[in-house]
């Protein structure tokens, strides 16, 4: 994965040219990486949306063949066919940002020690020594969880997500966290934005 994190630090320089700042650098490049990933963000969101619609449904089979799986597992495709959900169609956003993260991680490590690393209070190459960073962590990651969070049983990941990467946060380079906090801010506009521009069709399993 070297070429991923090689074509990241080329954009990531070729902004530094200009703006003299790894911070600006890190903000910039985050929206652009989520600007590129859009369409499949909206199309998570589309699978989403019909996933919350059907989720009564589901849990009304549940109920009704819990002592027969093979029935259970029957209907609930016949119920995905239905309203042509992909189980798998909110995993590729996620997949792909893993490689992403590791790219950004290995371009922050490389960092020189310079000015150019100083965004207000921040030494981007080092751990947040104030815990502002992570603490923003944890507020943008459970804000964006409970925006997408289809099942009630999901309440406890609302919970124990934020608190893991809040945790992890602390001893991350301040400028991973940066990156982390600024996507979280833009997925919660950018769901906030799709939740009313795709919402759930009342039946048929499409979203206006």
């Amino acid at each position: 994965m070297s070429w991923l994190a090689n074509g990241l630090r080329w954009i990531f320089d070729y902004i530094v040219g200009f703006s003299n700042s790894y911070g600006i650098a890190i903000i910039l490049v985050t929206i652009l990486i989520r600007l590129v990933m859009l369409p499949l963000t909206v199309k998570q969101a589309k699978s989403m949306a019909v996933m919350k619609e059907i989720q009564p449904k589901l849990q009304e089979l549940q109920k009704k063949y819990k002592d027969n799986p093979q029935e259970l597992q029957s209907r609930t495709l016949k119920l995905y066919q239905e309203y042509k959900y992909n189980p798998l169609g909110g995993c590729l956003p996620l997949l792909i940002q893993l490689p992403i993260l590791w790219a950004f991680f290995q371009v922050l490590r490389d960092l020189p020690q310079s000015d150019l690393a100083k965004f207000f209070y921040l030494n981007l190459t080092e751990p947040d020594p104030f815990y502002v960073l992570p603490l923003l962590s944890v507020l943008t990651q459970y804000i964006s969880i409970r925006q997408t969070a289809t099942d009630p049983s999901q309440q406890g990941m609302m919970l124990f997500m934020p608190f893991f990467i809040g945790l992890i946060s602390i001893r991350l380079p301040a400028g991973l966290v940066l990156y982390w906090v600024v996507g979280n801010v833009f997925s919660i506009v950018q769901q906030a934005w799709i939740s009313k521009r795709f919402p759930a069709a009342p039946q048929g399993g499409q979203v206006k």
